[in-house]
């Protein structure tokens, strides 16, 4: 989604909400869409060769934003060259009672109050049939009016909508990132089939260090569930796989150095299927003994890939053991847990996981709850007890995204987890009264006469129903930032 305005760079200053059109792997930061915290960041700007970027006044910091410009006016900095279009988004985002403030450097302390607000342009007197302020303090004060005059029905509604755009906004970045990344996966595959294994290696640590600094720029992002995944099978599945593979391990206190070879691994730990004809790739009931031992042995192929590319061993040991078992029933090599590294058994529970809820046949495939509860159930004969523990804790009982249907028969979609409670994460509720940019956002927490009674998978749900939650049937995940606390809204 394109931010609608756009800014000079040079007219750049700290609290603003900036887009930059570039791929994520072409700039420094984190995500393309931000606040500007420091100079420092819009210097980096400047340098990215950009001339404008798109900027949005209703997410930017604006109290930071007039602070900003205050002191470039102390410090004898140049006003903008012309009149910029942020200043009546400014006066707009003025809070009631509070008059909008935006020094001028231009402008001695006498000056009436309107050009003081007006950085750049030349002092006009007001007209004789307005205020001082002129129709740009008019419309602030009637806006001003408007708020004070606003119910607490209506506010509640104003909120959920800014809310709800804002969960957008980053759902929609997300997924760009999520499709930027995947490509990323198949340009390093391709590298090894033109048998460029250096190359290969050299773009596979390249993104594993983009999604490392993803995930570590926020210490406490979480798991964004996607409408839609990104690419083809292959890539989404490596993509899956890494991501909740490194939120592990930094649960798991992994160190930097440590989560980069777990992430190598994990983007690598089906490299060798690249080898295996596409209709034997994915597991079915229905192999030939023969059909079966040709799709085991993309572990093998995928070894001999990570050597050629000079992968370190704990990263070649995930690739190695991501089918072992704790039971000693798992292949190649029939290892029971004792004798798998902790990044191997991180890697196979985790890709156990997203096979679960990504079946070749959709059909197949199991809501993210009941996966959790099979491998749950499963844990102390097929992976780490103390491990499968964590994972719980780190997704959730009803994992995000989760459709499910509460105890009063009303349908909703898990929007983040609730870590101290995961029986009682926040919800999206759907109803048909309610127009869906208004939708209601309950935290379960806070709303004991409300409980998760079953979980559905999207299929099930009416068609509306799905458009309204914007409920998948596929499963892919990706870093996000920690939800902001939610206004809660007891249920008439």
């Amino acid at each position: 989604m394109q931010l609608p305005e756009t800014i000079d760079v040079h007219d750049l200053l700290p609290g603003m909400y900036v887009q930059l059109e570039l791929s994520w792997i072409s700039h420094p930061f984190p995500r393309s869409s931000f606040v500007i915290s420091s100079q420092a960041q819009i210097e980096t700007i400047r340098g990215l060769g950009l001339e404008r970027v798109r900027w949005d006044p209703n997410r930017s910091e604006m109290r930071r934003v007039r602070a900003a410009l205050a002191a470039t006016a102390a410090a004898g900095g140049a006003a903008p060259a012309r009149r910029p279009s942020w200043l009546v988004a400014e006066a707009r985002e003025a809070e009631p009672g509070e008059a909008p403030t935006v020094p001028d450097a231009g402008v001695s302390p006498a000056a009436p109050a309107a050009q003081a607000q007006d950085p750049g342009v030349e002092p006009m007197a007001p007209e004789p049939s307005e205020p001082a302020g002129g129709a740009e303090a008019g419309a602030a004060a009637a806006a001003q009016g408007a708020a004070v005059a606003e119910s607490p029905q209506e506010t509640a509604r104003r909120q959920r909508r800014q809310t709800l755009a804002l969960q957008r906004a980053a759902q929609q970045e997300c997924e760009r990132c999520y499709a930027e990344a995947t490509r990323g996966w198949r340009d390093a595959s391709e590298l090894l089939r033109a048998n460029e294994p250096a190359a290969a290696r050299e773009r596979t640590q390249a993104l594993t260090g983009e999604l490392l600094q993803q995930m570590l720029s926020d210490p406490q992002s979480c798991i964004r569930l996607l409408t839609e995944s990104a690419g083809d099978r292959s890539s989404a599945h490596a993509l899956n796989v890494t991501v909740l593979s490194l939120l592990l391990g930094r649960l798991l206190n992994f160190t930097e150095p440590e989560l980069q070879v777990l992430g190598m691994g994990a983007l690598l730990h089906d490299i060798g299927k690249i080898d295996v004809p596409e209709r034997l790739r994915y597991l079915e009931e229905g192999f030939s003994p023969s059909e079966l031992k040709i799709y085991r042995d993309h572990v093998a192929l995928g070894v001999v890939h990570g050597r050629r590319m000079g992968l370190e061993p704990t990263a070649l040991l995930v690739i190695g053991q991501h089918h072992e078992l704790a039971d000693g029933s798992g292949f190649p090599q029939r290892l029971e847990l004792s004798r798998l590294t902790m990044s191997a058994r991180i890697v196979a529970l985790v890709n156990r996981y997203d096979n679960l809820c990504n079946r070749p046949l959709p059909a197949a495939s199991l809501t993210p709850h009941e996966a959790l509860s099979l491998l749950f159930t499963q844990g102390p004969t097929k992976h780490d007890p103390w491990l499968m523990g964590a994972f719980v804790r780190m997704m959730g009982v009803y994992p995000a995204g989760s459709v499910v249907q509460l105890s009063d028969e009303r349908y909703a979609l898990v929007t983040s987890v609730n870590a101290g409670r995961p029986l009682r994460p926040r919800v999206l509720v759907y109803d048909a009264r309610v127009p869906r940019d208004e939708a209601l956002l309950l935290d379960l927490e806070h709303e004991p006469g409300v409980a998760i009674r079953r979980s559905l998978k999207p299929s099930q749900l009416p068609r509306e129903v799905q458009n309204y939650l914007g409920a998948s049937q596929r499963v892919a995940y990706f870093f996000d930032a920690a939800p902001a606390p939610l206004a809660q809204e007891r249920i008439a």
